[in-house]
């Protein structure tokens, strides 16, 4: 059984069908949830939590029903949500003792509790201050400690990185990959940004539309496609030069912008293009094989707009 499991799980509204007949199994680790604004994401998690009722089909969460066993899974779930929804005038530790008693915790449990998450999000200094004056990127720890307080099996991450610069986002990343892969609970996280679920996730799934698209390990998406990247440099026309010489050799090469792509042949594909950069005068600056992303999920099955960095 896995942490979570949906089967045939379909929610409809009077003008929109949420989820369609949704077939979903969730390990441990980290769990990546991807789809556009519409695709089904925010109505699977309020139907997993036990919030809002499925039309069709069923859902486990740690193994109970979230029809009957909503107040249960909620004690044992934590959710971070994607938007702000933090009191100004509470202090961080104030409020993750406050969240921590009302999901069970007794006082003096709830506040070493607390001081020990928000040391390991990173607010062991400013846990006292009111929240009010506190940056985006600190108010988004405050939530995933909140989230962290009352010892969860498994919890929801919705948006961890919202409104953050990239270096706090770079934060955030490690601090969620941290909560999966050495505190071991289970993370189901969601973001509009493929870049980060490709770098932080064991596993990802993919909705368009309340569909599964895709539900794989994040390696089965990242697998080789059979075709080296190449950039060189040297002059203006340098992959221009490069890809004619590789095409007069007897391969499938190809300019695209400021890189060559090479189809791989065999294995001395690689000496090849090396030769010939060589015999042309220009600097090797990289040699790699193209990698599939979850962008190609997304552009082969029709799915709406997504950003892949």
């Amino acid at each position: 059984m896995g942490v979570i499991e949906t089967a045939g799980l379909t929610k409809r509204y009077p003008r929109v069908t949420a989820l369609d007949s949704l077939d979903v199994s969730v390990g441990e680790g980290v769990t990546g949830l991807v789809g556009a604004n519409g695709a089904g994401k925010s109505t699977l998690i309020k139907i997993l939590l036990g919030l809002v009722p499925a039309t069709e089909g069923t859902a486990r969460v740690l193994d109970l029903d979230v029809a009957t066993d909503g107040g249960r899974i909620r004690s044992l779930v934590g959710y971070m949500p994607e938007h702000d929804c933090l009191p100004a005038d509470v202090s961080a530790s104030d409020l993750v003792v406050h969240l921590g008693q009302m999901s069970g915790l007794p006082y003096a449990a709830s506040r070493e509790r607390a001081a020990d998450v928000l040391r390991h999000v990173g607010l062991a200094e400013e846990r006292y201050r009111p929240i009010g004056g506190y940056s985006t990127g600190m108010k988004q720890r405050v939530k995933l400690a909140q989230a962290l307080v009352h010892h969860p099996h498994l919890v929801f991450l919705d948006e961890p990185t919202n409104g953050l610069d990239p270096a706090a986002r770079d934060d955030m990343l490690s601090l969620v990959r941290k909560i999966g892969s050495e505190f071991g609970i289970a993370v189901l996280v969601t973001s509009h940004l493929l870049g980060e679920l490709e770098r932080i996730s064991d596993h990802v799934v993919v909705l368009d539309s309340g569909r599964l698209l895709q539900s794989s390990a994040t390696t089965d998406f990242m697998h080789a496609t059979g075709t080296l990247v190449v950039e060189v440099d040297g002059r203006h026309d340098a992959d221009r030069l490069l890809g004619q010489a590789l095409v007069a050799a007897g391969l499938r090469a190809s300019p695209n912008g400021r890189l060559v792509e090479v189809e791989v042949a065999d294995e001395t594909t690689y000496d090849v293009v090396r030769d010939l950069t060589a015999d042309l005068g220009l600097g090797l600056v990289r040699m790699q094989e193209r990698h599939h992303r979850i962008e190609d999920v997304f552009r082969e099955g029709g799915a709406g707009s997504v950003q892949p960095v």
